[in-house]
């Protein structure tokens, strides 16, 4: 393995393990003086697609077919709201039940929220589908910022209002709006609507993980997804477009949780395994500890495709997309790490990403996976 030359990396501690394939160990705090340790597995699905309710292809029970069958560990459909009937909205709801087997599949029933003249929203959870806000985008613009009156702060309240309900930015900087189309700079964070957003899409459709280190570097807690935003009736596609939810079981609200607390990460790999921790804590945490001198970071990364795909290039990220540790893996055997990053400079957080060669993207180097974040608490 070869470590590249990073900003602030004090050591590098390199440890080989073999740990059980999608098995993740996490502590959870169980009262004042008690500290249960939880279990995480890995769950790959995709969190954005859409049926013949909207303007996709083929019903609900043809989509959860076909990525169960397809291998999924689940499948959220999120028709557009504006197009739904409240009949169709109530079948998407019981197929998304029906089709549901703990432990072995889950269906989620969502929808994407349009907001006019800036973008989408999906929106998981809930029961009800959020009212139309009666905004024109007149009402809302103001230069490259939002009046506080408009449109997204909205949405947001609406969402974090909504018991169980949870927020996801859909293709941010799309069609040639890069204000409109990037949330106004992700304006309008406050704690409450922080806790709403839980993910925003890294990949669909191209590369959207700029919008991603802007959002964070905005304050948002959250995860990175990557969706095929399915149209067609090719739901999980051989193209290997994956989120991964961290969960202690295949479980509708154990998915949710993660998906809540910003647990898990986007891939363009169907089975590329990632494990990052700092200071003991998994991705989407916050360790709250600001002012530390140092963290320790460890990370696990295994790809069990080695005869195709070639990890090229791991990276921990940190505030303003700056790289404070690279190294290239030994193959893509399994590996785990032990990095001990300066705190120097009161970093916010730190995130892995990851870039291989694979036969699916051409034998061409590209970025193929991003981490939730862990927070310093700086």
């Amino acid at each position: 393995m070869m470590l590249r030359k990073g900003y602030s990396t004090l050591s590098l501690v390199i440890v080989a393990a073999m740990i059980g394939p999608c098995l993740y160990c996490g502590a959870a705090l169980a009262g004042e003086d008690e500290t249960v340790e939880v279990v995480y597995n890995l769950y790959f699905g995709d969190l954005h697609s859409h049926t013949e309710f909207s303007d996709g292809t083929g019903l609900p029970a043809d989509a959860y077919t076909m990525a169960r069958n397809a291998g999924a560990d689940f499948l959220a459909i999120t028709d557009h709201y504006f197009q739904l009937t409240d009949a169709e909205w109530q079948a998407l709801g019981d197929a998304a039940d029906d089709y549901t087997v703990d432990g072995e599949f889950v269906g989620m029933a969502g929808y994407e929220y349009y907001l006019p003249g800036i973008n989408e929203i999906n929106i998981y959870g809930t029961g009800t589908l959020a009212p139309h806000a009666g905004l024109t985008p007149e009402a809302y613009y103001e230069g490259d910022r939002m009046t506080g009156g408009s449109l997204i702060p909205w949405v947001y309240d609406w969402i974090a209002g909504e018991p169980g309900a949870i927020g996801q930015w859909n293709h941010p900087l799309s069609y040639g709006c890069p204000v409109a189309w990037d949330y106004f700079q992700f304006d309008f964070r406050t704690e409450e609507r922080d806790s709403a957003m839980g993910m925003l899409e890294c990949y669909n459709w191209g590369y959207r993980d700029s919008s991603y280190v802007k959002a964070l570097d905005a304050g948002w807690h959250m995860m990175p997804t990557a969706t095929e935003d399915d149209h067609y009736g090719d739901w999980i596609s051989p193209l290997g477009i994956r989120t991964v939810l961290l969960a202690p079981s295949l479980a509708r609200e154990d998915l949710y949780d993660a998906m809540r607390d910003g647990r898990g990460y986007a891939t363009l790999d169907s089975n590329l395994e990632i494990r990052f921790e700092v200071d003991g804590e998994v991705m989407g945490s916050d360790l709250s500890s600001p002012g530390a001198a140092s963290y320790t970071a460890s990370i696990q990364i295994f790809d069990p495709d080695v005869a195709g795909d070639e990890i090229t290039l791991v990276e921990i990220v940190s505030d303003n997309n700056v790289t404070v540790c690279s190294f290239t893996p030994d193959g893509n055997s399994f590996t785990d790490l032990s990095i001990e990053l300066d705190g120097g400079g009161a970093p916010r957080y730190f995130f892995v990403r990851v870039t291989t060669v694979s036969p699916l993207n051409g034998d061409v180097e590209g970025v193929t996976a991003w981490t939730a974040p862990v927070w310093t608490g700086n």
